[in-house]
């Protein structure tokens, strides 16, 4: 049900307001608290006060957002114009956090529901009992105007107003309630849709990637099926471009393999400690906020919703930890391992058992994972979710070692994968037939996601920026020219950067610096790398807590922010990664100068860092390459005036501060 009550204007005002509130009440989902019912009244009263006399027009209470799981007080349909009106019913200010609320309903519907894409959206709060306001009527360029607050004698002059403003065409109310809602969500709204049981095809805006993702679904149930009914053990490799949606399809499975009586339990692992931590929060969070907005369902603690959220999705270290622990067979049939390139060489599992005070496996953790789940007699299930360039720590054996695991030690398991694995950017300077020898892979299509979901303006973020790293500016340049509703802009002036940000982002639109983890010459800036940043705090508090993304204090390095992602991003690009006139030049900066990176794997590392904060924003980044300083041999101008003008040549716009 879209809508708790959809009338025509002449028809609401009609209906009495005892009959409105009664369908609405019917409507809910569950009993109304006093609260709800009280402001259900005061819109109600407000609305048939100030629609009274429209000639035309259409009303919608309780209407869906689905992506945020929420519902908006009120759309009105009125001259062409979509009115998202949300209301505060005995509030005396206009809060910003109120209005950032009906702004984010209104960037919902124009960037997910088919039938806003073109239409003008207006977002309204009314703050009833609020003083007069001064509103000014402006409207961005994909036509969602700027917030309106007015308190309840004001709704009705605004919406004349506004609409006397707009030469739209008429809107077909019934088609465009009915139209299409395609969402894109980051992945912690993902994971907080799969956790509530939503299937995956509703939570996805692009077409492609649903039928992608769909397909990568379908393809696993029947490899977990088969293995099931053959009593088989299986390990499937899933591999896809930056933003395909692995973790999206992992997350997907978990939530749908959670049948205990079926012996089907699935648990999601990841070694990306800042990913784990932020998921589990945020879906503990939400479980404790729904228990008190519902009612009828008991009342969870946030200890206990987090031990809930810990069940589903787990770090990969702690469950080899009890593995190590505890020889016996584990009670999950099916593992999900996120970043399976990621996985442990074996010196770094044997330091990780000695910290443990558990005898060393003389393994690698993929080896070491496998065997865990080869103590089963019967069936069994590895799925790995591998990116390609997505490695950026020392110690992390890559995808080839899973297949030499395999090949080495359990050449019983059945392996599935796609033939898109041949890419240099998943072999890491392997062969493939190298890589694959002594082992006979089943090739199933639908083990790569192909399609970038991530951004919702541009699906060739990823694309533009493998071109860029590889050194190929006019393949980028190409590229770019194509994503016109996805703006990437340079500057080597970092306050300018932060303002742009901040005049990008609408509503609650997350925002943030992110720079690599060892850009320590950034300091002059106020970007300290070395600063500890809470992911929790920095990915899911509000604007007003110093600690969060907001703020502009604390950047994420690719450590924190890998599997993550925001709205707007400022790339902070150090001397470390920089081009000269032969290609890029690998450096580290110790103690008072900068060292030549000598090693390829770590020349790979550092790449794929800037591949990763490259590939964080949903909507667009700014670049900020400091100008250096001549007078500062660790920053000296000619560390990054190639690389601006790299950055420069591949099509990115520069912007300049008008007010210098």
């Amino acid at each position: 049900m879209r809508s708790y009550y959809s009338n025509d204007l002449e028809g609401f005002l009609h209906d009495d307001a005892d009959s409105v509130f009664g369908a609405l009440a019917a409507a809910s989902e569950y009993s109304p608290t006093r609260e709800q019912k009280d402001a259900w009244v005061g819109e109600i009263q407000v609305l048939r006060e100030a629609m009274r006399g429209f000639a035309s027009g259409h009303i919608f209470l309780e209407f869906t957002i689905p992506r945020m799981g929420k519902r908006a007080d009120a759309i009105l349909i009125f001259s062409g114009v979509v009115f998202v009106i949300e209301f505060k019913v005995g509030e005396t200010q206009y809060q910003k956090a109120d209005i950032d609320q009906c702004v984010d309903y209104a960037l919902d519907l124009k960037n997910f529901h088919v039938g806003s894409y073109d239409v003008p959206i207006v977002p309204i709060l009314v703050a009833t009992d609020a003083p007069d306001n001064r509103n000014e009527y402006k409207k961005d360029e994909d036509g969602v105007f700027h917030p309106v607050a007015v308190n309840g004698g004001g709704l009705g002059g605004a919406v004349l107003e506004i609409a006397s403003t707009c030469s739209a065409d008429g809107i077909d109310t019934g088609k465009w309630a009915g139209s299409g809602y395609r969402p894109t969500p980051t992945i912690i709204e993902a994971a907080q849709a799969l956790y509530a049981r939503h299937d995956v095809s509703e939570i996805t805006r692009s077409e492609a990637g649903a039928e992608n993702l769909t397909r990568t679904a379908d393809t696993l149930d029947e490899i977990i099926d088969e293995s099931k009914r053959l009593k088989r053990k299986s390990i499937c490799f899933v591999t896809g471009v930056p933003g395909a949606g692995k973790t999206l399809a992992g997350l997907n499975l978990a939530s749908r393999r959670q049948d205990l009586a079926r012996e089907e339990h699935a648990v999601f692992l990841s070694g990306n400690g800042p990913l784990i931590h932020v998921l589990q929060e945020a879906l503990a969070r939400d479980d404790v906020k729904n228990s008190k907005q519902n009612p009828d369902k008991p009342k969870i603690t946030k200890a206990g919703a987090l031990r809930r959220a810990k069940v589903f999705i787990q770090s990969v270290s702690g469950f080899l930890a009890e593995s190590m622990e505890d020889e016996s067979v584990q009670h999950e049939r099916i593992v999900i391992f996120d970043e399976a390139q990621r996985a442990w060489d074996s010196d770094a599992i044997d330091r990780f058992a000695k910290k443990k005070n558990r005898e060393p496996p003389c393994m690698s953790q993929s080896a070491f994972l496998i065997s865990v789940m080869d103590r089963r007699s019967d069936w069994a299930v590895v799925v790995c979710l591998v990116g390609g360039g997505q490695e950026i720590n020392h110690n992390e054996a890559g995808l080839p070692e899973w297949f030499s695991a395999i090949r080495d030690r359990y050449p019983g398991w059945s392996v599935y994968l796609s033939d898109e694995i041949t890419d240099e950017e998943y072999v890491q300077g392997s062969s493939v037939e190298g890589m694959l020898e002594g082992i006979s892979p089943n090739y199933r299509l639908g083990l790569h996601l192909a399609t970038s979901i991530r951004s919702f303006r541009s699906k060739h973020v990823s694309g533009f920026v493998k071109a860029l790293l590889d050194l190929d500016s006019k393949e980028a340049g190409r590229i770019l020219r194509g994503m016109d509703k996805y703006p990437i802009v340079l500057t080597r002036n970092f306050g300018l950067a932060k303002r742009w940000l901040r005049e990008m982002a609408r509503g609650s639109e997350r925002l943030g610096i992110v720079a690599a983890a060892k850009s320590y010459r950034l300091k002059p800036h106020g970007i300290y790398v070395e600063l500890a940043v809470d992911a929790a705090h920095w990915f899911l508090n509000p604007p007003d807590d110093p600690r969060s993304s907001y703020s502009l204090e604390y950047a994420a390095t690719e450590f924190k922010i890998q599997g993550l992602e925001i709205d707007w991003a400022c790339v902070a690009w150090d001397a470390d990664l920089r081009y000269v006139g032969t290609g890029w030049q690998h450096r580290e900066f110790r103690g008072d100068r900068w060292t030549r990176i000598a090693k390829v794997h770590k020349q790979r590392y550092l790449k794929n860092a800037y591949r990763v904060l490259l590939t964080r924003a949903r909507q667009g980044m700014v670049i900020f390459v400091p100008e250096g300083d001549p007078e500062d041999g660790t920053r000296n101008r000619e560390f990054y005036d190639g690389t601006y003008r790299y950055l420069l040549e591949a099509g990115i716009r520069e912007i300049r501060d008008r007010s210098a």
